[in-house]
């Protein structure tokens, strides 16, 4: 099956796309599209790839679902459009950085100008039908995102991979700890938050483990 993604992407995801599961998932995904609502939008599904190329990543912020909400979701895990109110989870994540870095609390829950620096926020699973969490979950999206993070882990050196939630935590073995910095938290989740991820610097431990690799840091 050939899917549309940027090239450095494409060429090492190919040997998923050809496989059984996928041709099922695409299936599953096609039918949904066509009898309800389903987000985000079909050309936005694999827009962190188009917007980081594999070379480019250097830190991986995993997710799990879609937001539900139309007109939050548009491919980047935890971002939403300008414009938009910032979602709970992500005004955690802000009161985090402020508290850790001093950094001022932004207005804007856009999260492109992470990706630019290479920062890699990717949900486990790729599409959501809207209003109902996790209704696209276990039919073939996880095996492909485990793919991708074997493959970040397999075939580059001095990542950071900031784990959340005991969803995220379990991919823990999919990394190499040896070769990439592996931090993981509770959720950022209103409903977590308070038991972990508050206080978990995450961001400047990340700033730290690439300044002594010799490279730059994030402007969080």
């Amino acid at each position: 099956m050939e899917v549309r993604m940027e090239e450095s992407w494409r060429r090492r995801l190919q040997k998923e796309f050809d496989k059984p599961y996928f041709e099922k998932l695409t299936a599953f995904v096609k039918s949904e599209y066509a009898r309800t609502h389903v987000l985000p939008p079909p050309r936005q599904i694999f827009r962190i790839f188009d917007s980081c190329p594999f070379e480019k990543v250097r830190v991986v912020i995993l997710g799990q679902d879609p937001y539900p909400t139309p007109g939050q979701y548009y491919g980047i895990c935890f971002s939403v459009p300008q414009g938009v109110a910032v979602p709970a989870s992500l005004a955690n994540i802000f009161r985090e950085i402020h508290s850790d870095l001093g950094k001022p609390v932004p207005a804007s829950g856009n999260l492109d100008r992470w990706v630019d620096q290479g920062v890699f926020p990717m949900n486990s699973v790729f599409t959501v039908r809207a209003h109902e969490s996790g209704s696209h979950r276990n039919m073939g999206w996880e095996t492909f995102s485990d793919a991708v993070i074997r493959t970040l882990s397999d075939e580059r050196e001095n990542l950071v991979f900031m784990l959340w939630g005991a969803y995220a935590r379990e991919k823990a073995a999919l990394i190499d700890p040896k070769k990439h910095l592996v931090l993981t938290a509770a959720h950022p989740s209103p409903r977590s938050a308070d038991r972990g991820f508050f206080g978990c610097r995450h961001f400047s431990r990340t700033n730290a483990f690439l300044r002594s690799r010799g490279l730059g840091e994030i402007d969080w």
